[in-house]
């Protein structure tokens, strides 16, 4: 028993490691090519501690279980985070690609220009920075001149619409968030027979603001 907890630990670790090898554009975009690699590696690493033995079974479940609390809380340390979860990588400065960094994250020049473009930078040169950050994803800074303009900056006054809360989804009332704006099942009732809605199963979705209580509905019906 303590040989297949001490091999399931080893597997664990390795797994991780040989994983995090593969680079961040396994996490950012799991083309065919990533997901095999990942798949392929999960499969024969767990091969060697697959058993027919129930108890052997749940044991390494177990073990696995308490390995990733202990893991994830090791990553508080910022030298182990480092190791094994990586840290963000500079892959565009001042409009400028950094081509060794990018060599190093194991993206192509071609995927890093799909992804900036799917965030709606199609040139790079308007890129102050461009980071590919430690779970595959990448955030973008653009020049200054080249920010959206915001209201505050045109001196424009905006009004708060409150948050969107859902209290109804495909016909479900959602007590929770009821609950979460200190209303219940009969204020509920009331605001849908105003709005002659009596039968919430005819509503795909409704939400309430938090600023002043309206009841937003969508039927989900073709237009």
């Amino acid at each position: 028993m303590l040989l297949f907890i001490g091999k399931t630990i080893l597997l664990y670790f390795i797994t991780i490691i040989i994983i995090r090898s593969m680079g961040k554009t396994a996490f950012a975009q799991l083309t065919a090519h990533d997901l095999a690699g990942i798949f392929f590696v999960i499969t024969l690493a767990t091969g060697p501690v697959v058993t027919e033995n129930f108890v052997y079974t749940i044991t390494g479940l177990v073990v696995i279980g308490f390995v990733h609390i202990g893991f994830s809380r090791l990553m508080l340390f910022n030298s182990l985070n480092r190791i094994f979860v990586g840290k963000p990588t500079i892959v565009i400065k001042h409009g400028k690609l950094v081509r060794k960094n990018l060599k190093g994250s194991h993206f192509t020049l071609s995927e890093l220009l799909s992804e900036v473009r799917e965030k709606g930078y199609p040139d790079i040169s308007l890129i102050d920075y461009a980071i590919i950050e430690p779970s595959g994803g990448i955030s973008i800074v653009p020049q200054q001149d080249s920010a959206p303009v915001t209201p505050e900056q045109l001196n424009i006054e905006t009004s708060y619409h409150g948050l969107p809360i859902s209290v109804i989804i495909e016909g479900r009332t959602q007590h929770q968030n009821l609950q979460l704006i200190n209303k219940d099942e009969q204020w509920l009732n009331e605001e849908l027979a105003e709005n002659s809605y009596p039968d919430r199963n005819q509503i795909f979705y409704a939400a309430v603001r938090d600023d002043d209580y309206s009841l937003m509905i969508d039927t989900g019906a073709d237009k």
